[in-house]
């Protein structure tokens, strides 16, 4: 199982970083990068994206209003040089929070976090699917 996932952030070296952890990863697939809000908007339109790696500070629109702007947004794994927005991170329920430069370590616990929250929810999903009926027969 692998979660399609998208990197949007400004910066095209911190871009390529990410997708390059990205592609290396056996549990992620990239579906596409984007270097604003407003592409990446538009791209979530025409793509199923289980996971976002997103940048807080961006131009015109930072990543805490591109969240704010999605009806139903994926989950979220925000990434930011500054430690300051961890707290306020809580508020948009991300999935995790990673603070530049990324380890290989610390992404792979990131990764990891949001396949387990992938598939809980996902199992939840299955289940409701399903209708139990308890009768009192008994074997003749």
């Amino acid at each position: 199982m692998k979660l399609r996932c998208i990197i949007v952030d400004d910066s095209s070296m911190q871009r390529m970083a990410v997708a390059k952890l990205v592609n290396n990863h056996p549990n992620l697939a990239m579906i596409a990068e984007y270097s604003n809000a407003i592409e990446a908007k538009n791209g979530l339109k025409n793509n199923e994206v289980d996971l976002i790696f997103l940048d807080v500070e961006m131009p015109i629109i930072n990543g805490f209003d591109l969240l704010e702007s999605l009806e139903n947004p994926p989950q979220v794994i925000l990434i930011t040089g500054k430690p300051d927005y961890a707290l306020k991170a809580f508020d948009y329920d991300v999935t995790d929070y990673l603070h530049k430069p990324i380890t290989m370590s610390r992404f792979d616990a990131s990764v990891k976090r949001a396949v387990a929250k992938y598939e809980q929810l996902h199992r939840v999903l299955e289940d409701e699917e399903h209708i139990f009926v308890k009768s009192n027969l008994k074997k003749r």
